[in-house]
């Protein structure tokens, strides 16, 4: 076992997602204690514009490839050709970005590579050559320091947990091509079909601001719906209004919309916005809970915001325990004046 750091970025078309720097600067922090460099993977489509760019982000040497059957994300091809790449190079540490690939892919490598792995990791340490992992336990309630017994030892870091190294222009390098060995088409049982594209302008994993709407949005009684609507239909009709509110606000920041999971399961919003235990982590710079009563699986996604407003009628809601800011009224009245308020102050 050497002492390589082994990083897999996460990319698109060529533009890796933040949280892939981020963990290359988690990298950064440990590299001091292994004297291997830092190794970036990279695949896909536009993988050598992302593998290039790595060395600008601290990268010591990058493997990448842009083999037909690596195009589009699938999990087995990936997993493959990451497995290719760690068995060459032998590292001591592995991270993954805490996205929805990296997650994957890093379970998928903790098998194939006979270890374990410690998933959405806040902070990272070394002591007497081993990496101190510390990471939410108990719906977030609790941070627990743990480390790993196996090797290699690897990690999923939580986004926005790390800083993301200062991009430096003048760090440059030659990627290095893998070809690939034993990897065919044939074998590979996933097919993508195509793609459908998000509502959403922003990515609530990269949001430094958010807004979300809970069950609450359905709640103004001033709201008349159309006729021949029952009474199922009416309430999403009212939801999808309050959740205007919620988008419009959204807006004039420049944030992405969250919602609780009781919103999603209720059919207000799809599930690609909840945010909770079972939906999406996130950690904002700002997050604005509106409507949302705070039940603990939907602060296990949010409570490490850096400051948490909270909109609520309830001054008894769970949510403002956690809320640095907190207001108690109806979410009606209250939006539309903020809104025009952030809109006046951002002009």
């Amino acid at each position: 076992m050497s002492d390589k750091i082994l990083v897999f970025l996460d990319q698109n078309k060529g533009e890796a997602i933040p949280a892939s720097w981020e963990a290359l600067g988690a990298a950064q922090s440990l590299a001091g204690s292994f004297g291997g460099g830092i190794i970036a993977v990279v695949a896909g489509d536009g993988a050598q514009a992302a593998a290039k760019t790595a060395f600008q982000y601290g990268a010591d040497q990058v493997f990448y490839s842009e083999a037909p059957v690596l195009s589009e994300y699938r999990a087995e091809p990936y997993a493959d050709f990451f497995l290719q790449v760690a068995k060459e190079q032998d590292p001591e540490v592995i991270l993954f970005p805490t996205t929805t690939r990296g997650r994957e892919l890093a379970a998928m490598s903790a098998v194939d590579l006979g270890g374990g792995v410690m998933p959405d990791v806040s902070a990272l340490e070394v002591q007497d050559g081993r990496v101190i992992a510390t990471r939410p336990v108990y719906a977030g309630k609790l941070l627990a320091k743990t480390y790993s017994e196996s090797s290699p030892q690897i990690f999923t870091t939580r986004s926005r947990a790390f800083k993301a190294p200062q991009a430096d222009a003048s760090k440059t390098g030659e990627p290095i091509q893998v070809q690939l060995e034993g990897i065919s088409e044939d074998n590979i049982q996933t097919k993508v079909l195509g793609y459908s594209e998000s509502e959403a302008s922003v990515s609530l994993a990269d949001a430094g601001v958010i807004v979300s709407g809970g069950r609450g949005v359905s709640n103004n009684p001033s709201l008349s719906a159309p006729d021949g609507m029952d009474d199922k239909e009416a309430e999403i009709w009212r939801a999808q209004q309050g959740f205007e509110l919620v988008g419009e606000l959204a807006q004039v920041l420049g944030a992405a919309v969250g919602a609780s999971r009781a919103a999603v399961d209720a059919g207000y919003v799809p599930y690609d916005h909840q945010v909770g235990q079972t939906g999406k982590v996130v950690s904002p710079d700002l997050y604005i809970a509106c409507g949302i009563s705070g039940a603990i699986q939907h602060q296990a996604g949010m409570r490490t915001s850096k400051v948490i407003v909270a909109i609520n009628k309830d001054p008894d809601a769970p949510i403002f325990k956690l809320a640095r800011f907190g207001v108690v009224g109806d979410l009606f009245d209250i939006l539309p004046p903020l809104t025009e308020a952030f809109r006046g102050r951002l002009s």
